[in-house]
């Protein structure tokens, strides 16, 4: 019997191409699954960045309210089950085989990417577990995501910027116009982007589905000692701090339980999102409060401004492209440090590695810059690296290492006790930090 392992490496050579855009070949095996829908109620969330965030807080506040909910989102950090949560358990070894399995024997002649493969096993899951509520996160773009082909009761797009752009486009409006395409006829579609692309709108607009913005629609303002949220349709119900409360506005005491001004958008993003399905699900807002985690206590969500380390500071964030970069100046910012902030930094060659040494400049003191072709076919060199952020700021204070465990063991080697250690740039920077914390 093939191991969980064994499994991966096996979706990985069944089909010539990594990423193999369409729907046709997924949606064929799906069929012949028996077209399992993942649960009663579904909402798929896409975008350029806070996917994972949002669906968290999606998930926090339903299972606040009794229901019980699965999750499907990607990459993982360090386990391919993290990918895979069932009433806030990730899927075990055994499940997981288990549907590979039954995927395997309905495929036929069809070829599957890793992606699509492990999709139909998440579905399936999904099917077998008498879920309320599954949240999908859509892995790349949107309208040809193999997570497409399940009509979901909502649509979130919660940011669009540029990233992935040899698939998606070559700007917003490209990249918006594929985003759009898990927009439904008639149902919401609630935007986390105060600024959306006109193309995204335009379809949304052009299929009759119905859109809410953030900012427009809905939003949220700091308050003494917590935050509010609106909505400025004051004729609808609204579900507040309990299912079922009323008013055109939430007020909460309390801290996020992500970092980040970015995490308030992507919590009004879960709220409204939450508020659309009505009387289909039951919720509480509360549950996306908390306090910062200590080092060592287990995350809201992990890799998400998260805190490893004190004296100094270790913080990990897999944040990717300039979007994401630019978040992480604005925090950067409010949170000075009394020394130095000391950047590990890899990424994967086809990133935007510019861009995002441009959006920090000169708040990082001394960059850390880690190869990555050890962790990934696409991961970029240390040298490359030193070439590409020295074009974005050729005064920059840059080392090479080989590896991301060699730049860390450099960075703490040299950081004092008021020193910050913010390690970043991909899903491969975070895993080998987060292993070698653990040692």
């Amino acid at each position: 019997m093939r191991t969980l392992d064994n499994w991966l490496a096996y979706q990985q050579q069944i089909h010539p191409r990594g990423i193999d855009m369409g729907l046709d070949r997924v949606r064929e095996v799906w069929q012949r699954m028996g077209v399992p829908r993942p649960a009663p109620v579904v909402v798929t969330v896409g975008g350029t960045n806070g996917k994972g965030s949002t669906i968290a807080f999606m998930q926090a506040m339903l299972r606040a309210g009794g229901m019980r909910v699965g999750s499907y989102t990607s990459p993982h950090i360090l386990r391919y089950n993290e990918r895979v949560q069932i009433d806030g358990s990730e899927a075990d070894d055994a499940a997981l085989v288990g549907a590979f399995e039954r995927v395997e024997a309905a495929r036929g002649d069809s070829s599957l990417t890793y992606f699509e493969f492990g999709t139909l096993a998440a579905f399936d899951l999904f099917a077998r577990a008498g879920l309320d509520v599954a949240l999908l996160e859509v892995g790349l773009g949107g309208r040809l995501d193999a997570v497409n082909i399940i009509d979901p009761d909502c649509a979130v797009v919660v940011t669009v910027d540029l990233d992935h752009m040899e698939y998606l486009g070559p700007d917003r409006e490209s990249i918006g116009r594929e985003k759009a395409g898990i927009l439904r006829a008639g149902l919401p579609a609630i935007i986390g982007d105060s600024n959306p692309p006109r193309s995204l709108l335009e379809h949304a607009r052009a299929i009759a589905a119905l859109p809410e913005i953030l900012g427009r629609d809905f939003g949220w303002s700091p308050e003494p000692g917590g935050l509010r949220w609106w909505h400025r349709d004051p004729q609808q119900p609204r579900h507040g701090e309990s299912a079922g409360g009323g008013g055109d506005s939430v007020s909460l005491r309390g801290t996020l339980a992500l970092e980040g001004a970015f995490q308030y958008h992507n919590a009004a993003t879960a709220i409204a999102t939450l508020r659309a399905l009505g009387g289909r699900v039951r919720w509480d807002a509360n549950a996306i409060l908390g306090v910062a985690h200590a080092a060592g206590e287990r995350p809201f969500l992990a890799g998400r401004l998260q805190h490893i380390g004190a004296r100094p500071d270790v913080v990990i964030d897999v944040g990717h492209n300039p979007q994401a970069a630019r978040e992480l100046a604005h925090w950067l910012d409010r949170y000075a440090v009394a020394g130095l902030t000391r950047a590990v930094f890899g990424a994967l060659a086809d990133k935007d590695i510019e861009g995002v040494a441009a959006a920090l400049g000169a708040r990082i003191d001394r960059w850390y810059l880690a190869g990555l072709v050890e962790e990934s076919a696409r991961g970029e060199t240390a040298g490359r690296l030193l070439e590409r952020v020295r074009a974005a700021l050729p005064e920059a204070d840059c080392t090479e290492f080989a590896s991301v465990p060699a730049a860390l063991a450099a960075a703490r080697g040299d950081a004092s006790p008021d020193d910050r250690i913010i390690a970043f740039g991909s899903f491969h920077v975070v895993a080998p930090v987060l292993r070698a914390h653990r040692l």
